[in-house]
């Protein structure tokens, strides 16, 4: 099972989710997917997580993109996963403290708030340093308008990278490399 971890604002309608979503459809592994919309709250986006990754098992697989990365790092720790991670906040209590007030998502009108507790939600998952990194594969592109490529190399010394030249914090390119994901992933001969 994968799970998919959009990023802060985003949603399972997001490029890069829907391109696995499609991907998997493609080779017959659908059902092996699940991309839920994350609430606001750290705290719930994380417990709602968990419980599907409890639900699958051993077998789960985490992607997470941004803030979904910094989730899927903590997941991956406390559950022992493996986790793709594609321009992964490193930082979020820091670089989201300016978004403390009412915003809206990327794929729709509709607003949300994002609390001043959930910064002290965010710092209770902070995971300081990673252990078993070859359980990581880090994707960090130099040309992230948004975080810090450098930082993102630094906190996963040691995992499987792959540091794109140039791109953007969306990686607008990710058909690229979709299939090497999901090889990560284990979802088997079809992508090699």
């Amino acid at each position: 099972m994968i799970l998919y971890l959009h990023g802060f604002r985003s949603s399972p309608q997001s490029f890069k989710a829907r391109l696995l979503g499609e991907r998997l459809r493609a080779l017959g592994q659908e059902g092996q997917y699940r991309c839920p919309q994350l609430p606001a709250s750290p705290r719930e986006a994380i417990a709602l997580a968990s419980h599907i990754v409890r639900a699958a098992g051993p077998a789960a697989t985490l992607i997470g993109s941004s803030l979904g990365g910094y989730y899927a790092t903590w997941l991956a720790e406390q559950f022992g996963c493996r986790a793709v991670l594609l321009n992964p906040a490193v930082k979020p209590p820091r670089d989201l403290e300016k978004y403390v007030g009412v915003s809206t998502a990327y794929h729709s009108d509709q607003p949300f708030k994002f609390k001043r507790e959930y910064i002290d939600e965010l710092r209770a998952l902070e995971v300081a340093r990673v252990t078993r990194p070859e359980r990581y594969f880090l994707i960090a592109a130099t040309g992230d308008e948004v975080l810090d490529w450098r930082e993102m190399v630094a906190h996963y010394p040691g995992a499987n990278q792959l540091v794109i030249e140039g791109s953007d914090h969306g990686i607008s390119e990710f058909g690229r490399y979709v299939d090497r994901v999901l090889t990560f992933c284990g979802v088997g001969e079809a992508c090699k």
